[in-house]
């Protein structure tokens, strides 16, 4: 029946309109460009040119276009000097082609049509989220709200230590006050009985006061407290230890929050104080929604369940939130702080809008503002005229542009000195690589040089080896090997080999025939003729074989 009913509604939106043209073949990162554009109020260059071919745009068939967003329709008309129409039956017929666009495509069907919108959806969400890395305010947000349950466990736990150290010695709770001071004191003394004049000097490294550390030695010897065991002694420095890893462990979250401070929001830092902006934003929810809160909004900020309760009872309201903990507020005379808390949240206000949309963060104009508002408070309490806010802002704006040129400097200066690094390496890689390639081939010549004359002694051996097959053998004597000087085999006619040694003078032959170049011996063996292989020089020269009968 849904089948049905669904056919029925698609034939009837085709029997009313018809596809006349549509753009095929648009890249996805195109698309999402011409939705930017048409989003904005802006007609597209391709969308300008898709109308212009598939609308009749002079002559006697004058076409009407219908638009579903005024804006855009706004533009084409100033664009196209065309028809337009918004409203009304437009928006029925662009409902059912939204709907039913699958029908009319041939080939579309309607999950590629759903997936193709979530995909441009997501596209066009991505794109217009714009993520900075170096802004991001939820690190502020979860960094103020651990700065604030770290100042409240670090001071019930230095409570706790208090009492607990303060049964062995009571009197060091009325000469040091300060939580975290008491937490390394306690873990510096330890048994207050083992306490010397030698540790005088580690005690006003402590207290930064020599009268104090004296008052603690004097009040150590005559101590009215307990006597107490080593093991409680050793879990008390324990703790203390804990508590004071975790004092200074806050001392670099406050560090780590005032430079992400300067990073996201300069001039409300510069106006208000680091933890006092950082609350604002997190109370907020992100720097954004700070900024589009007004300045009443901000005045009291913090101060929701005053504000609710004053409504309910119809008493009054509110005079400030989380900005009281302002300087300025603490500064200002009571008849006047109403006024001054109104002319901060005014300022701040403008602090984090400016904060929130510029391109570069400089903190020119929070301390600009900041001297507004002292001028102001100056105003409350002695009469004096303060500026007028126009050339105060000229001022800033001024001095924001130079800053703005002088960063920009310093980030082209980075950038080249980067490049430059980068073209240096690339240098010496190319170097060494060309360094590498020539030791390669050097020691591959050396290699080859080494191997012609191995090559060239076998070849050598060899033609000599052949020199010695084609000798006539004689009776029964065999040549020797020309490798081989002293020693020759001869056999006997029993078949016995006998080892015999050359004479002398054949000794002197061989050994002057390398200083004769080329040289052949004929010798004449029980009355024939053998010949008799040359020696190869040592010189290594190439041999050329000769046979003389």
């Amino acid at each position: 029946m849904h089948l049905l009913v669904i056919k029925t509604i698609s034939w009837c939106l085709r029997s009313v309109c018809w596809l006349h043209g549509w753009i095929t073949g648009c890249v996805f990162t195109k698309g999402c460009d011409v939705f930017f554009f048409t989003n904005a109020g802006v007609v597209h260059a391709d969308l300008k040119l898709f109308l212009e071919t598939n609308l009749a745009l002079s002559g006697k068939k004058k076409a009407s276009l219908g638009v579903s967003d005024a804006k855009i329709g706004a533009a084409l008309q100033e664009e196209l000097n065309i028809s337009i129409q918004t409203g009304g039956v437009v928006a029925e017929i662009t409902r059912g082609i939204r709907l039913h666009f699958h029908s009319l495509v041939k080939g579309l069907t309607s999950l590629a049509a759903s997936k193709a919108q979530l995909g441009l959806g997501h596209s066009y969400s991505r794109a217009k989220v714009k993520f900075n890395v170096n802004r991001a305010d939820n690190m502020i947000i979860q960094s103020i709200a651990l700065l604030d349950q770290l100042d409240k466990d670090i001071n019930t736990f230095s409570m706790r230590v208090r009492e607990w150290y303060g049964y062995h010695f009571p009197e060091l709770i009325k000469i040091v006050s300060e939580n975290s001071m008491y937490c390394r004191m306690a873990q510096l003394i330890g048994n207050r009985k083992e306490l010397t004049e030698e540790k005088l000097e580690s005690l006003e490294e402590v207290v930064m006061d020599s009268a104090k550390a004296q008052a603690i030695l004097e009040a150590s010897r005559s101590s009215m407290g307990m006597d107490i065991s080593p093991i409680d002694l050793i879990n008390i420095e324990r703790f203390s230890n804990r508590v004071v890893s975790l004092a200074a462990y806050r001392q670099g979250l406050q560090e780590y929050l005032r430079s992400k401070m300067s990073q996201v929001a300069p001039n409300l830092a510069a106006l208000i104080g680091e933890v006092v902006g950082a609350r604002l934003i997190s109370h907020a929810g992100s720097l954004t929604n700070l900024a589009k809160y007004p300045a009443s909004t901000v005045q009291i900020l913090g101060a929701e369940k005053a504000l609710f309760r004053a409504l309910k009872t119809r008493g009054n309201t509110p005079k400030y939130g989380l900005i009281f903990h302002s300087t300025f507020i603490g500064r200002a005379a009571a008849k006047n702080k109403g006024r001054i808390s109104r002319y901060l949240a005014n300022k701040c206000t403008i602090a984090s809008r400016i904060d929130c949309f510029s391109e570069l963060p400089t903190s020119v104009f929070g301390d600009k503002l900041r001297e507004q508002v002292e001028e102001r408070l100056s105003f409350y309490e002695t009469g004096d005229v303060p500026r007028k806010n126009v050339d105060v802002m000229k001022e800033a704006v001024k001095e924001a542009s130079d800053v703005a040129a002088e960063l920009k400097r310093k980030l082209e200066k980075k950038e080249k000195k980067r490049l430059k690094r980068e073209k240096k390496l690339k240098k010496l890689e190319t170097n060494g690589e060309a360094n590498s390639d020539a030791e390669a081939e050097a020691a591959e010549a050396e290699n080859g040089a080494e191997e012609t004359p191995a090559k060239k002694k076998k070849k050598r051996k060899s033609e000599a080896v052949e020199a010695v097959a084609e000798q006539p053998e004689g009776n029964g004597m065999e040549q020797a090997d020309p490798s081989k000087k002293k020693k020759k085999r001869k056999s006997d006619a029993d078949g016995v080999e006998v080892k015999m040694e050359e004479p002398e003078d054949n000794a002197t032959e061989q050994e002057e025939v390398p200083k004769k170049k080329k040289k052949l011996k004929t010798e004449k063996v029980d009355g024939e003729p053998a010949t008799e292989t040359p020696e190869m020089p040592v010189s290594g020269k190439k041999k050329k074989k000769k046979a003389a009968e």
